[in-house]
Formats: C-alpha cells, structure tokens, sequence
C-alpha cells in the first residue's frame, strides 16, 4: 500500500491535543475541540450523555458496522485535601506512579475556571534538611503540590479558589525531534486519537467509499474503566479499540511499528478478527509487532464485560514508558494510519471466506 502519511501535520494535530488538559472527568475542553473539528470536516456525529462523540461515515453497508475507538482522557489529580503548610495533598485520577510525576509541572483548575501553576514534589525533598529524602516511598503521604503563589495556610490556599476535588493536570512538555521521536505525556491516548482524526478528514477530502457503515467513537473515561463501554450501536460487528502498545521487558512492542495485541490482562481478543489484521498488515508492507499487554485493559474490552456482542480487536502506536514521561516514533505512528486504512477498506472475516 503506498503510503501518503502526512508527518508535518499529524504532529502538530497530536501537538495540540496533548496541550489540552483532559484528566478523566475534565474532559469537557477536549470534547468541544473535537465536536469543532468534526464540524469542520462535516462529519455527522452525536454526543453521549458521559460526554463522548460517536461520529459516523456511513458505507455501501448499512446494515452491518464496525467501530473504531480512542480516548481523549488521560492521566491526571484530584486534589484532596488543603494542607495547613500550603500545600496540596492529591488524588490519583488513573493508575501510574507517584515517581512517574515527581518533579512535573501541572496546572490547578479551580471551579472559578481560574488555572493556577505548581509543581508536584515530594514534601521532604531538600536532601540538606531531610537526610533520608531518596529512601521515602512515594506516595500520597508524601507527594504534594507546591504552588507558585504566596500562600503559608490552607485559608491562603482557599482565598485563592482552591479547593478540594480541583483537577490537576500534568504538564506534557512535547517534543519532536529531528530523529523522528516524540516525547510528550499523554500520548496515550491522543496519538490514537490524532490518527482517526487525520483518517476521517483523509476520507471526507477524497470521497472515500466505506464497504460499511463505520464510527469513529471518541471516548473520555477510559483511564478509569468504562470509556467506551455503552452507546454502542446495535448493528456493530466489529470493534476495534486503537491505543497503545505497551513497551518492556518479554514485549514484542517497539516505538517503531503498529502493536497489534493478541492479549491482555481482559483476556484474548477475537482470533480471527485479530489474525485478520496480521494479514492485512503483511499484504500491505506495514511493519508491525504481535504481542501480550499482562497489566492492560482497553475501550474494547469494557465493552465486552458490559456485555457487547462484537468482534473486538486492539492496536495502536508502541509507546515506551507508558503512564510516564511518554515516547514514540514517527514511523510507528505512519504504520498505524496505514494498518487503519487497510482495515477500514477490507471486506469482514466472515464475507472473506465466503469468497
């Protein structure tokens, strides 16, 4: 398949996506951007009442579907309590650890709307006052968030609108570097996310014919279990979720392929629809890695526990150091948006082998 993958203007795309804060449960900013560029394209789409987009590019068959999902939501905090010293103990929105953010610049988002900067550091970190600082555990006992504002109390804090159950984000410190790599937090999940949306605007700008009616679901809750999980339109056959591979030792992953998971902590994905994507990947020249995610969970697999009667598949971009300071490669993005085309165009398992 000849690719005509457009690297200067996915990255930008990714670039802004991870520049909006979207913690689980503050994802209202990033659903809107989204509906303004859907709007833009002239992509029907609908909104769910948890707050995600399920657009739709209708196909020869509209009698069978097939849905393709990402997240919008990432990793982020909640503040959960206002510390008499003037700072801020938090509360972990997504499962990472507290080492993984030590150090990281974020962002208060008060109920006022008013957006106050921090860093979040362990509270014995001055190694000339605290002799043991490195052997603390990290945690929330530990971890706090220093404000950059003159506030000694937490009635300093409050006069300032802070308070508990405020978001926290995460600063995504993005960068693309001259040898193909990008670093950014995040990525998980808003490279997938770019890349349907870079697919979507490439089938409505070259009238592209589906074979079937196929969603493109946007989800926000993810990071916490049941993003994409309802609203799942009843002639859907298959369900593709398409997020990252997860990088490692034992992992076949790497940032410079598509990941397609055969396993994860859920259990196996759907045999054939999965060796399906295996074999459009061979016939199509696209560089990819088979591999098992032991501590993973995905949109598909939410939708299979809440009962979901489809076909579900996963792959995505090879993400080192997930959950933490992030990274891929180009190329691993460019062969994902070819294994998505390639998908999107094929005819279903079961009408292959009725061929």
């Amino acid at each position: 398949m000849t690719s005509d993958f457009k690297e200067r203007e996915t990255v930008e795309l990714l670039k802004e996506l991870v520049n909006i804060a979207s913690p689980s449960g503050f994802t209202e900013d990033i659903m809107n951007y989204m509906s303004s560029l859907l709007e833009k394209m002239d992509v029907s789409y609908k909104k769910t009442n948890k707050g995600a987009i399920i657009a739709t590019i209708l196909g020869k068959d509209d009698s069978r579907h097939r849905l393709l999902t990402a997240h919008t939501d990432t990793l982020g905090a909640m503040v959960k309590e206002v510390k008499e010293n003037g700072r801020l103990k938090l509360s972990m929105v997504g499962g990472f650890n507290w080492n993984a953010v030590e150090g990281e610049y974020c962002t208060i988002h008060t109920a006022k709307g008013d957006k106050i900067r921090g860093t979040i550091l362990m509270h014995e970190t001055t190694v000339h006052v605290y002799r043991e600082a490195g052997k603390l555990p990290r945690n929330e006992d530990h971890i706090e968030v220093r404000l950059d504002e003159k506030v000694f109390s937490s009635s300093d804090i409050r006069t300032k609108g802070i308070e508990v159950g405020d978001f926290v984000s995460f600063d995504p410190r993005f960068e693309f570097t001259e040898s193909g790599f990008i670093k950014s937090r995040h990525l998980d999940d808003k490279a997938s996310t770019t890349l349907l949306l870079k697919l979507l605007e490439k089938l409505t700008i070259e009238k592209i014919e589906l074979p079937y009616t196929t969603h493109f679901y946007i989800s926000n809750n993810e990071e916490i279990g049941y993003g994409g999980n309802s609203n799942i339109p009843p002639e859907t056959v298959e369900y593709i979720a398409v997020d990252m591979g997860a990088i490692g030792d034992g992992q076949a992953s790497d940032e410079y392929t598509v990941s397609i998971c055969a396993k994860d902590s859920s259990g196996p994905y759907h045999y054939a629809l999965t060796r399906q994507l295996v074999a459009l990947a061979k016939d199509n020249n696209i560089d990819y890695k088979l591999d098992i995610y032991p501590y993973y969970g995905s949109d598909a697999s939410a939708a299979i526990r809440a009962g979901a009667d489809v076909r579900h598949a996963l792959f995505g971009p090879g993400i080192e150091a997930s959950h933490a300071y992030e990274r891929t490669h180009i190329d691993s993005l460019r062969h994902t948006a070819n294994l998505l085309l390639a998908y999107i165009k094929s005819p279903m398992i079961d009408e292959q082998e009725a061929e």
